[in-house]
């Protein structure tokens, strides 16, 4: 595209370029209901990590297994537990990566069974 002032706009290219100068955020509306829906993942997903976890370090525990499996099992959810209370309070994307975190912890655990 040639810089003179005289030279003409596609109209496809007008277009593109208007949609690309907004976000997508023109209804404030939405991105609440999205905020609410990612608080409740965050917040659902970690209660029932918290309780998958502690469900199998209960399991692990009453079995014959070394203490560390059941240990990072507990330790595993608890860190889940805090995900789903970060969750709950709006820090979603750090829920997101103590989901992750603890998950990991929790397979961890499975490693040394």
């Amino acid at each position: 595209m040639s810089g003179r002032p005289d030279s003409e706009i596609d109209p496809e290219t007008a277009d593109s370029e208007a949609d690309a100068g907004r976000d997508g955020t023109d209804d404030p509306a939405e991105t609440e209901a999205d905020a609410r829906r990612a608080r409740w993942t965050a917040t659902g997903t970690g209660a029932a990590l918290t309780l998958a976890g502690l469900a199998a370090a209960l399991l692990r525990l009453i079995r014959s297994a070394p203490a560390l499996v059941p240990a990072a099992y507990a330790g595993g959810a608890a860190v889940c537990a805090a995900a789903a209370v970060l969750g709950s309070r709006g820090r979603t994307r750090r829920a997101l990566w103590l989901l992750i975190a603890g998950v990991m912890v929790m397979a961890l655990g499975d490693q040394f069974d």
